[in-house]
Parts: structure tokens; C-alpha cells; sequence
């Protein structure tokens, strides 16, 4: 059986590279299209005050302010109303001495500031609507997709591979499956995690459901690891249709693709196909409950939501969708490039 072993050094910090973009382009929006700062300076606002005055959304304001105050340009007052830290006012606040606000919008009307606004405004990925191109990274039923398209789809499983193959062997290690016969990967893609969970649990056989472009870039990383007498490639959609029953149910990277309803209702389904005593296993980034950080995931999550219908969430939030649908929980366990493992027992 051909190793899958965990990396000699540590990838995270070229990750963490990677999103800053977002970051300017989050903190450009902020001052040059949307003025937070010149409306948080007039007087403090709660979140959903602040959501109404810019006219947006729950999910892009989320976004925003927690980025914002992962900056540490935004801060909570006592009576939990955002207002500017001492940095944002005497910087960022427009007409100030000290104000650099017109410096950072001289890129107000780059291509990745104005895509970010538009995200921002809509509250859909690139491409989603009707006469887009469709939503390069997500599917369900009805949804135009290029997870549909055998070329895409390939490209874009196998860009998902390398992260996956550093991060496979750490969530191998740090969740013991050395009890359970089945593991069900739901929107399993590469179908490196399973692999993953194979090698360490040679007992183990898995299932990965994802869609048919997808498994076949699965099928050959089975072929490649030698594992493909344990894995079997299921095509479907994980939001329609009775998922099938499994000891483990695992979603290593898929909630943060979806709104928070959609992550419930992919939380029940999972927790329905589990046996009695089996374990939902949620591997994903975490933001901190409070949503102020970190900074890290917060670009991320700006990322996320650029790309998808979703965002980075809490481990509270995840604790809580788990606790809902019947699950006794345990307390996240970290692997590898900002990720941990929650687990939670069939009740």
C-alpha cells in the first residue's frame, strides 16, 4: 500500500499568504464604498443596525465585521454594539488629522475590490445567477455548476488534493477509528481524508459520495493508494435522496460551503445515517465564538464567502447544529493549516 504521510514542515504559513488579499480588499470595501468607519465614528451600532445602514445581508456583513474586528479596527462595546478601536479612529476616520483612508482607496476601483463589493451587495458567489457562468465550487439540484464539467471539475478536485494530502494524515492521528467498520465521506472529492482514514484503520471500508466528475479524480488517487478494494465511489447529491447508513459520517471541508441552513440540514442528514453510537465528525477551519479572529480564518472566511454560499464558522456554531440533531459533542482537536476535528456521538 503506497504511504500517505504527513509533511515534513508545517504549509500553513503559505495558506495565510495566500488570503491576505482579502483582507485589503475587505478593508478597502469598508472605507471607500461602504464608509463603516465614518458611520461607526458618528455613534456605535449593533450588528444587525449596521447590517440595516449598508443595506446587506446577514452572511456579507458577518463577513465584514468579522474581519474588521479581526483587524482590530472594529471592537464590542459592553452592551455588545460594534464601535471603532483607537487605531480606526484616529486613522480611518474620514476628515480626521491623521486620517489614511483616501490612501488605501486609491485602489477603491481595482478588479478585486469591485468584485469584492459585488459579492458583498448580492450575497452570491461569482456566477451564480441566472445569466452567470455558474457557481465554480458548489452543487446541488438545480444549481448550474462546473463541478458538472469534466475538465473543471478535475482541475479544481486536484487543487483541492494538495492541501488534502498534508492535512489527511494529522486528521488520521488526531481521531481514532480503530472501532468503526464503515465511514461514510460525504462530499469526499479527492477522497483523500478516507484514504487517510484507511491507512491508519486498515479494517476500515469507506464510502465517498460526491458528484460523478468528481470521483473520477477519486478513483484514481484509490488506484494510486492502493486502497480501492475499501473505498467505494458513490454518485449523488448529499442534499437529496437517503444518504447511506455508516459507523462514522465525516464532512471534512463542506459546511463552510453553505448558509447556515443548509449546514443543518446537511448535520441532520448525516446524523440520520449514522448506526446507533456512530460518530459525526466535522473537520473544518474555526473562528473563535465571538467572531473577532482569527484574523487567519477571517480572511478565509472573506474568501469562502467570495467562492461559495458560505462562510468560516465557530466551533459553538458547529457545537450547537450537532447538539440539535441528537449529538453528544466533543471538544475540537486541531490537525493541520487552521483545521480541527469535532466530533460528536450518536446519542
Amino acid at each position: 500500500m503506497n504511504p500517505l504521510t504527513a509533511p515534513a514542515i508545517d504549509p500553513t504559513s503559505i495558506f495565510e499568504i495566500l488570503r491576505g488579499v482579502y483582507g485589503s480588499q475587505l478593508l478597502t470595501a469598508a472605507i471607500a464604498h461602504f464608509d463603516v468607519f465614518g458611520r461607526l465614528a458618528r455613534q456605535p451600532r449593533s450588528r444587525a443596525e449596521l447590517q440595516q445602514d449598508l443595506g446587506l445581508e446577514e452572511r456579507p456583513v458577518t463577513v465584514l465585521t468579522t474581519a474588521l474586528r479581526a483587524m482590530a479596527l472594529l471592537q464590542m462595546t459592553p452592551t455588545g454594539s460594534l464601535e471603532l478601536t483607537p487605531v480606526a479612529a484616529e486613522h480611518l476616520v474620514p476628515g480626521g488629522e491623521f486620517d489614511v483612508g483616501n490612501y488605501v482607496s486609491l485602489s477603491a476601483n481595482s478588479t478585486g475590490v469591485l468584485e469584492m463589493v459585488a459579492r458583498l451587495k448580492s450575497n452570491e458567489p461569482a456566477g451564480l445567477s441566472d445569466d452567470g457562468d455558474g457557481a465554480a465550487f458548489i452543487y446541488r439540484d438545480g444549481m448550474k455548476s462546473a463541478m458538472e464539467e469534466s475538465q473543471l471539475a478535475e482541475h479544481f478536485t486536484l487543487a483541492l488534493a494538495g492541501r488534502a494530502k498534508n492535512v489527511a494524515p494529522a486528521l488520521a492521528d488526531a481521531v481514532p477509528l480503530h472501532n468503526a467498520k464503515t465511514l461514510l465521506d460525504v462530499g469526499g472529492g479527492t477522497g483523500i481524508y478516507s484514504i487517510g482514514f484507511i491507512r491508519k484503520n486498515p479494517q476500515l471500508n469507506a464510502t465517498v459520495l460526491d458528484r460523478p466528475e468528481v470521483l473520477k479524480t477519486a478513483e484514481s488517487f484509490a488506484r494510486q493508494y492502493e486502497v480501492s478494494d475499501n473505498i467505494r465511489l458513490l454518485p449523488g447529491d448529499m442534499f437529496s435522496g437517503k444518504l447511506p447508513t455508516a459507523d462514522v459520517v465525516l464532512l471534512s471541508n463542506i459546511l463552510h460551503d453553505w448558509d447556515v441552513p443548509e449546514c443543518q440540514e446537511l448535520v441532520r442528514r448525516c446524523v440520520e445515517a449514522l448506526n446507533p453510537g456512530g460518530r459525526l465528525i466535522i473537520h473544518d477551519v474555526l473562528l473563535n465564538d465571538e467572531h473577532d479572529g482569527p484574523l487567519a480564518i477571517a480572511l478565509y472566511s472573506a474568501a469562502l464567502f467570495t467562492l461559495t454560499e458560505g462562510r468560516a464558522y465557530s466551533a459553538a456554531e458547529y457545537d450547537s447544529w450537532m447538539q440539535d440533531a441528537g449529538l453528544t459533542t466533543t471538544s475540537p482537536v486541531p490537525t493541520l493549516i487552521h483545521c480541527f476535528a469535532i466530533a460528536g456521538t450518536k446519542r
